[in-house]
């Protein structure tokens, strides 16, 4: 992430209205108009963006770039893991050559920019003058604006809302197995999948783009890829949210109901499933009911690469097999994703598209996009009874005139999840894409020759659907634009499919007891890729495999991994592996955690990943235990209790094959721009020269004797204001509502050493002072006795000093009543995207103490 630009030049009316908070978008301000763009440049600019920017507007934009990788190798894999990674050092290394120059653009005219790698595209805020600039160039392709889409559902009914679920006929369905499956899982013959081909999804992986999931959902818990087996979780690379509107360490959440329900169609238990023993993991791409399309983005991007909840440290290995998106551009005319549907198609990840609920039943071209585009593999809807749903959208696209749907599903009335691990019916194609999206899962498991191949795959479920006559919107009977290629029928697809896979069966069972291990973790790699199938509760799984040879690894806390290595799979020849573990001894882990300083850290919660143990807390010096671990490898985490300070979370390799004894000491918090902080030696640094403010509500701008950075940006004047903060934008008033870091809403590109509703009145005074000589020099901002706004006579005197030499901010506090109480203290970068708190209305700051902030990798 880069940051946003401060003016090159500002007008006076400008100037009045920055000092609004809500006057100007992401802190990106006005310019004065370029020359006016040439014709061929103006056709770059889609006409939404030249209507936002047009009256001295600002807008987000994506800038998308004439450069596009070469997918042909990643193609041409043979394994899953193979083709993701390979599509993405493609994709990475295209964006990075290509967006070099475009980036030292924006980086010296100071414009914010986020980039892409899989559609090769950045993203920026600003007015018509840089619209103009970058429509010039001739390395773009086109500028578009930034838009939001719609999650795609009917309207729901909140009194079909229920805890339990009955099926078509009213009875009630039990918590486990997959009886009395709903009528659309009867419907397209899953079930008979599940009894003749003994299928259930079994080491499939598939994913959602929605509103986010329950994760401990009572049906969808135990297919979750981060479910460790053992009562705890692992939500990186498995659940990624760019909207925030999660938990920020990472657990999944819904805050809609839709990403659940879609979910709960794909592989849920209980009869509400379609692959019920696949596995999934979720980006929540969608706010709520609706989408932006830069968090579309981030969740597209995640799907191919997943990473940790901070966006970090992809892994495109463990990209899933299928994505369902259950979301459209309602009536949109302009195509969207193109790129990531291409991207994901050369990873060999089966996508699934809702059609758009914007028809009304006669009209045609009225499907909408990405469903209605010629890459993705659109899905209509139809009830119960074999009636196209009246608010299916019909082709021929009006994107770009290809047959739309592709093919329908069960899309009324559907039956599935829901937060609260409750349940709702409800209509869309929204509903009808995830079973599409199971179905694949299903067609993958019982044929894994076809996994990654997507165009093999599109054709079996083209020929195995039921053909429905009705070319009123044009094609054929079996092949038209309102039923596509027909109902989706499974069982026949599946039926259709290479017939060569060998069905491996067998049982994990303890050598100590003979008794069946539940929650083993079967890990396959061989001709089929890196496939995980879970035990069930009597200790048996399967899973279905093309000819050659496998390792297999069988792994459960509390025994030793087994192994089986070169398992001759042979055609027409179905086998059995059975396998008994051993127990392993047990022994005590105590342990200490110390904070950044090297002291006992008391109410810090330790937690020995992979142990069905709760996490325990540290008592008052800083011990903590764990009786009886089993022998093996784990991974310690730790975590400090609020107020955290400069204390960050670590993780620590931990082997248990005795009594063990560590000492956990926590790093340095940081940011995701590498940017730390430490307590540091306090040397007050006295004011000499007065900046000229005054009042409560004042700000100025100040020149620095040496650039200052922040977020690796360099600037030769800031913004000061009486209420304790640092703008590096611009002189900012009316900021005394502190607020926390990190936050999009205004100002932005700040340094607080306290930021709080202050006043200076003659007893009070702002000044500058510069140390040191050229090179090592260090520049001190100091508030001398301002005044707190609160009606009281409560007084501090405090500072913020940058160093030359490092880069590093270091904030001092001569003396602060309170303790800091109601103030926020910290650094946020320009975008407001990414921040390091120090606290937020806490009662924290000690007189005489002063806090260093390391600057990424600067020390």
């Amino acid at each position: 992430m880069h940051l946003p630009r401060p003016p090159r030049r500002r007008s006076a009316s400008w100037a009045a209205a920055a000092f609004t908070a809500t006057a100007l978008a992401a802190g990106v301000i006005p310019a004065v108009a370029a020359d006016t763009p040439s014709a061929a440049a103006t056709a770059k600019v889609d006409s939404a963006l030249s209507s936002a920017v047009a009256k001295g507007g600002e807008a987000k934009f994506f800038v998308v770039l004439k450069d596009k990788a070469d997918l042909t190798t990643a193609k041409k894999q043979r394994t899953h893991a193979k083709a993701a990674t390979a599509a993405y050092k493609a994709l990475k290394t295209t964006a990075e050559d290509s967006q070099k120059s475009l980036t030292a653009f924006l980086d010296k005219e100071k414009v914010g920019h986020k980039d892409y790698w899989i559609a090769n595209t950045v993203q920026v805020t600003g007015d018509q003058d840089l619209v103009n600039e970058l429509a010039k160039r001739s390395d773009v392709e086109k500028i578009v604006k930034l838009r939001t889409f719609k999650i795609d559902a009917m309207e729901t009914d909140d009194s079909k809302v229920t805890k339990s679920r009955t099926d078509s006929t009213g009875t009630a369905s039990s918590a486990e197995g997959d009886t009395a499956p709903t009528w659309g899982l009867s419907d397209i013959k899953a079930d008979q999948v599940w009894d003749q081909y003994g299928d259930r999804g079994e080491g499939i992986v598939v994913a959602s783009v929605d509103t986010g999931v329950q994760y401990d959902h009572p049906d969808l818990v135990k297919q979750y890829r981060g479910n460790n087996g053992d009562g705890t979780f692992t939500n990186d690379y498995n659940f990624y949210d760019p909207t925030g509107n999660c938990s920020s360490d990472g657990t999944p959440c819904d805050n809609n109901g839709h990403g659940t329900h879609t979910m709960g169609t794909m592989v849920g238990k209980n009869g509400i499933g379609v692959a019920p023993n696949a596995k999934w993991i979720a980006a929540k791409g969608c706010g709520t009911s609706s989408c932006s399309s830069d968090d579309l983005l981030a969740a597209g991007q995640w799907i191919l690469a997943p990473t940790d909840h901070n966006g970090q440290n992809p892994r495109p290995d463990l990209a899933p097999n299928i994505v369902n998106n259950s979301w459209g551009n309602e009536h949109g005319v302009n195509p969207f994703y193109e790129d990531i549907i291409d991207a994901w198609n050369s990873a060999g990840i089966f996508e699934a598209f809702a059609a758009g609920n914007f028809g009304d039943g006669v009209t045609c071209s009225t499907t909408d996009p990405p469903g209605a585009q010629v890459s993705a593999y659109g899905v209509g809807a139809y009830d119960s009874t074999g009636t196209i749903a009246d608010f299916t959208g019909f082709g021929p696209s009006r994107i770009d005139g290809s047959m739309k749907p592709n093919i329908t599903a069960p899309g009324v009335d559907v039956t599935s999840a829901w937060p609260d691990s409750s349940y709702n019916t409800i209509d869309g194609t929204s509903m009808a894409t995830p079973h599409v999206a199971g179905a694949v899962a299903l067609l993958w498991s019982a044929a894994p020759s076809l996994i990654g191949n997507i165009d093999e795959t599109r054709k079996l479920l083209d020929e195995g659907a039921t053909d429905v006559d009705d070319t009123h919107c044009g094609g054929t009977a079996d092949a038209n634009n309102v039923w596509g290629n027909g109902k989706l029928d499974i069982l026949a697809s599946v039926a259709k499919a290479p017939q060569n896979a060998v069905t491996v069966t067998g049982k994990v069972t303890s050598k100590a007891t003979g008794e069946g291990l539940s929650g083993v973790t079967v890990k396959v790699t061989g001709a089929d890729g890196t496939r995980n199938v879970t035990t069930s509760p009597d200790g048996s799984y399967r899973l279905a495999m093309t000819p050659g040879s496998y390792d297999i690894s069988y792994t459960l806390y509390g025994y030793a991994t087994g192994s089986v290595t070169g398992l001759a799979v042979v055609a027409g020849k179905d086998m059995t592996q059975d396998i008994a573990l051993d127990t392993v001894p047990a022994h005590d882990v105590t342990g200490t955690v110390l904070d950044v300083t090297g002291k006992p850290l008391a109410g810090a919660t330790v937690t020995v990943n992979g142990v069905p143990t709760p996490s325990v807390t540290t008592d008052a010096g800083g011990k903590f235990s764990f009786a009886k671990v089993a022998e093996g490898s784990y991974t310690v985490s730790t975590t400090p209790a609020a107020p955290v300070l400069c204390n960050g979370d670590s993780v620590n390799d931990l082997t248990v094959d005795g009594d063990e004894s560590v000492t956990v000491k926590l790093q340095a918090r940081a940011d995701n721009s590498g940017n730390s902080c430490a307590p540091a030696t306090y040397s007050w640094i006295n004011g000499s020269s007065k900046v000229s403010l005054s009042g409560d509500e004042d700000a100025k701008s100040v020149t620095t004797p040496f650039p200052v950075k922040l977020y690796g940006v360099s600037y030769s004047s800031v913004g000061v204001s009486t209420n304790g903060l640092i703008d590096v934008l611009a002189p900012r008033v009316g900021d005394y509502k502190n607020q926390e870091l990190a936050s999009t809403d205004q100002p932005n590109g700040v340094v607080a050493p306290l930021w709080d509703d202050l006043t200076l009145d003659k007893k009070s005074s702002v000044q500058t002072a510069t140390t040191g000589t050229t090179g090592s020099r260090k520049f001190a901002i100091v508030w001398n006795n301002v005044l707190f706004s609160d009606g009281t006579t409560n007084r501090a005197t405090f500072e913020a000093v940058f160093d030359e030499a490092t880069g590093a901010i270091t904030f001092q506090y001569k003396s602060v009543p309170g303790k800091g109480a109601s103030a926020t203290i910290g650094i946020e970068n320009q975008a407001g995207t990414d921040a390091l708190q120090y606290s937020y209305n806490q009662a924290v700051v000690t007189d005489g103490s002063a806090i260093r902030i390391a600057q990424g990798a600067q020390s």
